[in-house]
């Protein structure tokens, strides 16, 4: 499940390359997210309009004092808070195909469609969600106001669901008053489009803001924090495909989808529970101003020649006649080497985006029976969390250490590499499946299974059969999703760590829309011989599976050859840069503590 934790721990904005005087200070953003800013004024986003800029000690942290046991319970409160809501989000999104075709009579490949757009809004959502937090309305503010915009969603998604003739009954002339089909499509569509604002809005910011509770009692603290934070995000996704799964698929899902909304209005409780305890940072502008501020300085002015070259970024910085530092424009620039790489990992996630599509259309047409009970079509998705909570620890303990003692350290970009052969041989194998489960189809006649009061020609293959090709998609997570992020915070400066996180999981919500791109793609270009129609028995499957292993592979020959020519950022100079930075920070905090009454006479208040 590392696709769904945003490790965005902090979201500083940049320091000014001296501060000699105010105008300096105008171009930079002050409060850094793990670090001490007491006696140290912060500066929004209006400090980039040159409007007025006053002190305002509301700017200031508010922090608390509180024992071990208060930190603790503090801690507790935003983990279960993030449990509820993960156990909200997966409950709505595990069994959607599902409910697509058996209540709202959407065919295969438009209930596959709506489960991928859905997946892929929703982690474009979250770089809104940041934004919002860090300019406007601070982290605490921007997660609960999410969490009403859930609530939304949650209300009218169980609406669509109902069965009112049971509840109203039949009049005197045998009318009955139901939904229609158009009418429930409007209700989940536009729940759906209320629960993607919500969930990212508080993707953005809840794992931020639960490191920030911790961030006095040391580094390590953080560490421990985003362990459990994972920990408590898988846990509620495996209540979810098991408990809540079983409730829509054998039960109803009317009871199916109440289960989020109770879960959504538990988790805003135990949040606004504890609230006084919180120390809640106010906003302080967004990195996303920064650079887009660089970029259009950068346009608006032609660059200087040095040393008989010229560079696009040179006209923005300050020893250029430009208003930034090198610090910001390098950081910048980091990031722009960065995207190539995360370009050419949007087919990995068109691949992983399949566990909730087609894997999902595939078992529901093998045997999903256990004794004389159905589990859920959505469960198998469990098999992948177990993968990558038993692979990680192994990597991590005993692999890379032990390639690390031979002299030979798998790079970043190499663990992503593996991680997308990995993702080829996950569909490549799900094409396999298809190609076996058609033909006993085709031997025995298959059997009426009846899933959510829908009615499927399914194999007798059991459902298990397919987790290998969820094992490796996990397998391919450890590497490709979780080297990723550590990719993106190694190769950028501390005050770009959280907007590089960003565009790794904006690469991942495009890859669902590609996905939606292909299946339309494919389901446009063989209507004569069709490989996914409106019924899977009907089609071949395998073909599109084997085309995405096929794009896969040569995603990856093209991803080694952009591999080949990046050059990593040395460490030591990263080191090295925050600590200069640092020194600049400590001398920037003396100036505004020690000058703070001439800085804001009126006279100097506008920057």
């Amino acid at each position: 499940m590392s696709r769904h934790f945003s490790t965005n721990e902090r979201q500083p904005l940049l320091l000014p390359a001296s501060h000699t005087d105010t105008d300096n200070i105008r171009e930079s953003g002050v409060m850094e997210y793990g670090k001490d800013n007491s006696g140290y004024e912060t500066f929004g986003d209006n400090v980039f309009d040159n409007e007025k800029t006053q002190p305002n000690e509301e700017l200031k942290p508010v922090t608390p004092k509180r024992s071990r046991a208060s930190h603790i319970i503090v801690v507790l409160s935003i983990l279960m808070t993030e449990l509820c809501e993960r156990l909200t989000f997966y409950s709505i999104s595990a069994n959607m195909v599902l409910f697509c075709t058996s209540v709202l009579d959407y065919s295969d490949p438009d209930a596959a469609t709506i489960s991928l757009i859905f997946s892929g809004s929703v982690y474009l959502i979250p770089i809104i969600g940041g934004y919002v937090a860090d300019s406007l309305a601070g982290r605490f503010n921007t997660i609960f106001g999410a969490g009403l915009i859930y609530l939304l969603g949650l209300f009218l998604i169980p609406a669509s669901a109902v069965d009112y003739t049971s509840i109203f009954g039949t009049d005197d002339d045998g009318g009955s008053f139901d939904l229609t089909v158009e009418a429930r499509r409007i209700y989940f569509i536009l729940g759906l489009c209320f629960v993607g604002i919500g969930t990212g809005g508080i993707k953005a910011n809840v794992g931020p803001f639960g490191a920030q509770q911790v961030e006095d009692m040391g580094e390590g603290a953080v560490q421990s924090f985003f362990n459990w934070f994972y920990w408590f995000i898988n846990a509620g996704a495996m209540i979810a495909y098991t408990a809540v799964a079983y409730v829509q698929q054998n039960i109803s899902f009317a009871w199916g989808f109440f289960i989020p909304l109770v879960s959504m209005i538990l988790a805003l409780i135990i949040f606004l529970s504890f609230r006084s305890k919180y120390i809640n940072t106010p906003p302080t502008g967004s990195v996303l101003t920064t650079v887009f501020n660089v970029c259009r300085q950068s346009c608006k002015k032609e660059s200087p020649y040095v040393n008989g070259e010229k560079k696009f970024f040179d006209s923005s910085r300050q020893k250029y006649g430009g208003t930034f530092s090198d610090y910001t424009v390098d950081g910048i620039i980091c990031v722009l080497r960065v995207v190539p790489i995360f370009a050419l990992i949007i087919i990995y996630w068109a691949i992983y985006s399949q566990m909730q599509s087609t894997f999902f259309l595939q078992a529901e047409r093998m045997d999903v029976s256990v004794g004389k009970d159905n589990i859920p079509a959505a469960m198998l998705n469990v098999f992948n969390t177990i993968i990558i909570i038993l692979l990680i620890p192994l990597v991590d303990r005993v692999i890379y250490p032990l390639f690390n003692s031979f002299g030979r350290p798998i790079t970043h970009l190499q663990r992503m590499g593996i991680g997308m052969l990995l993702a080829a041989a996950s569909v490549a194998v799900a094409g396999i499946v298809e190609i076996y489960r058609k033909k006993e189809l085709e031997e025995s006649g298959g059997f009426i299974q009846t899933l959510a009061d829908q009615k499927f020609n399914s194999s007798h293959f059991s459902v298990f059969i397919q987790v290998p090709q969820f094992a490796l998609v996990g397998a391919s997570e450890v590497f490709a999703s979780v080297s990723g992020l550590e990719f993106a915070f190694t190769q950028a400066p501390q005050s770009m760590q959280g907007f590089l996180t960003g565009l790794f999981f904006v690469a991942s919500g495009l890859g669902s829309y590609v996905s939606t791109a292909i299946l339309r793609i494919v389901e446009a270009s063989t209507k004569s011989d069709p490989w996914f129609p409106e019924d899977i028995n009907e089609g071949k499957v395998e073909n599109l599976f084997f085309l995405l292993a096929g794009l896969m592979c040569l995603n990856f020959i093209i991803f080694v050859i952009v591999s080949y020519f990046y050059k990593y950022r040395d460490q030591s100079v990263v080191e090295e840069d925050e600590y200069n930075i640092d020194n600049v920070e400590d001398d920037m905090m003396k100036r505004v503590t020690n000058n703070e009454h001439d800085l804001y006479q009126p006279e100097n208040t506008k920057l």
